[in-house]
């Protein structure tokens, strides 16, 4: 069996030596493909024309496309030749929740190559790069959704006073397939074909809603009563953002794309359903969204260094821009359309500096070298 005290992320060792450096590249390395795709997706739906904005929104995207082949490559290359810290990753309740990432990210990209990268690669590359993409990706984030609950129930043996937003991660990613979905619907033949993907779409809207509902009064209730989160993890609550944003971007598109693949009266009931759903949901996302910088800044005053978790600022805050986008959409609400922008400036402004340190770690070798033990000795 497998146990692990609250996961706290350590210092580094020296620099791996380059046979060894993709022994401790983990799943969460994913975070750095979703946070690149959804600033370039984010911006396409922005309520505002930018000189230049559209022209560099397609090279965001071919950057997250090349992360992610990289990174795929990477951890080929790690569960080939690093199987014993593959299965530790696997069986490591603080890792394991990041193999939501690597569906995530699949997801993140092949929407992006549709909503900006048809621009570069042309419609038809860019819709059969996002059905391969979407297909993938709905496939790992289910078996992630059920594989990483059944490992954390019989292997990891966790206690409540371990419970972080991390735990959120796969079981949000049928909720960005939810999302992304619909993209695809209107290029499928009418329709069976539309509306057997357009439910499917609203079925994952389900379990991952459902799930994140059994899930989240846990990771409060240990905020609550627990204290503050650890320093390294203290950015990780913005996670919580994710499955809020998310599902009302999710909630938007089954609006948008519902007339005319279902009928009548469900398509009017998904406009409904967008709105009812998607305001409320966003207000408790503005309010997460307060209580997580507040705890960030006091972590930041106490001395919480730059770590792997900085990367939960973007993607999360990127499903909050597309959730008001979607709502500004179908309120006609000037309002959504200024919490749109406002949130996309902070996206920008989280991604800078994340890209930054990340590149800063990557060219030290400190964010791929091994941690060090408790004796102080590298594991």
């Amino acid at each position: 069996m497998v146990t692990a005290a609250q996961p706290v992320l350590p210092r580094a060792t020296a620099r791996p030596p380059r046979a060894g450096a993709v022994r401790h590249l983990g799943p969460n390395w994913y975070a750095t493909v979703m946070g690149t795709a959804v600033v370039a997706s984010a911006g396409a739906g922005l309520p505002l024309s930018v000189p230049g904005l559209r022209t560099a929104l397609p090279g965001v995207w071919a950057f997250s496309l090349v992360l992610l082949l990289i990174l795929l490559g990477s951890r080929a290359l790690h569960w080939t030749r690093h199987r014993d810290q593959a299965r530790a990753h696997l069986l490591d309740p603080a890792m394991a929740p990041f193999y939501g990432c690597l569906s995530m990210a699949l997801l993140a990209v092949g929407g992006g190559a549709l909503t900006v990268g048809a621009d570069w690669i042309g419609t038809r590359a860019a819709l059969a790069g996002d059905a391969v993409l979407f297909t993938l990706g709905t496939a790992v984030g289910l078996a992630a959704a059920v594989a990483v609950p059944y490992l954390m129930a019989v292997r990891h043996r966790l206690e409540p006073a371990q419970a972080t937003p991390v735990w959120l991660l796969p079981l949000v990613a049928p909720m960005v397939s939810a999302a992304l979905g619909p993209l695809l619907v209107p290029h499928l033949p009418a329709g069976q074909a539309r509306e057997t993907l357009l439910l499917a779409c609203v079925a994952m809207f389900g379990i991952s809603l459902f799930a994140t509902l059994l899930m989240l009064p846990l990771v409060f209730a240990r905020l609550i009563t627990g204290g503050p989160l650890p320093l390294a993890l203290t950015p990780t609550l913005f996670l919580v953002l994710g499955p809020l944003g998310q599902s009302t971007t999710a909630v938007n598109t089954f609006a948008d794309v519902a007339p005319g693949v279902v009928a009548a009266p469900y398509a009017g009931g998904f406009a409904v359903l967008a709105v009812l759903y998607g305001v409320p949901v966003t207000g408790f996302a503005l309010l997460w969204c307060a209580l997580a910088t507040a705890h960030v800044l006091r972590a930041r005053r106490a001395g919480m260094r730059f770590s792997m978790t900085w990367w939960a600022f973007t993607f999360p805050v990127g499903t909050c821009v597309t959730g008001a986008e979607g709502l500004a959409r179908h309120t006609g609400l000037v309002a959504f359309d200024a919490l749109a922008v406002a949130l996309y400036l902070v996206l920008v402004a989280a991604w800078g500096v994340a890209a930054l340190h990340t590149a800063r770690g990557l060219l030290s070798g400190e964010l791929l070298a091994g941690p060090r033990s408790a004796a102080g000795a590298p594991r």
